[in-house]
């Protein structure tokens, strides 16, 4: 069961992917494969709230399986070699990443510090 709503969710991302009107400037391409835990455990914590955050809004998940190679018009600037490796793009270059996920309470100010490193990003909570 957890294989197919893994196919099933990695298609609805490719699918969206491939839309560029409705893409921002910036997108998060979260790279994954079936069976591994701590893509699964990203999914039960933070992938829920991803979309209404203002990171989600400002860089837009796109799901892509390990073995696949990136989705479509997306370029990575290396291979990729564990899961999960969340891909920083911008247009359809890498620009930055992450390699593993380290738990939902590290996960959020870790990422909120590469969105502001390398694009200016600021919550709106920030002074």
């Amino acid at each position: 069961m957890r294989s197919f709503i893994f196919l099933l969710v990695t298609c609805f991302g490719v699918t969206l992917s491939t839309f560029p009107a409705l893409a921002s400037e910036y997108r998060l391409v979260m790279v994954e494969q079936p069976g591994c835990a701590y893509c699964a455990a990203w999914n039960d914590q933070i992938a829920p709230a991803y979309p209404n955050t203002d990171e989600g809004k400002f860089a837009p998940l796109v799901r892509a399986d390990l073995h696949m190679g990136p989705p479509e018009g997306i370029t990575y600037a290396r291979g990729v070699n564990f899961t999960p490796t969340f891909i920083l793009v911008k247009g359809d270059a890498e620009i930055a990443r992450m390699e593993g996920y380290v738990g939902e309470d590290f996960f959020w100010p870790i990422f909120a510090k590469l969105l502001g490193e390398h694009t200016g990003f600021e919550t709106a909570g920030k002074d």
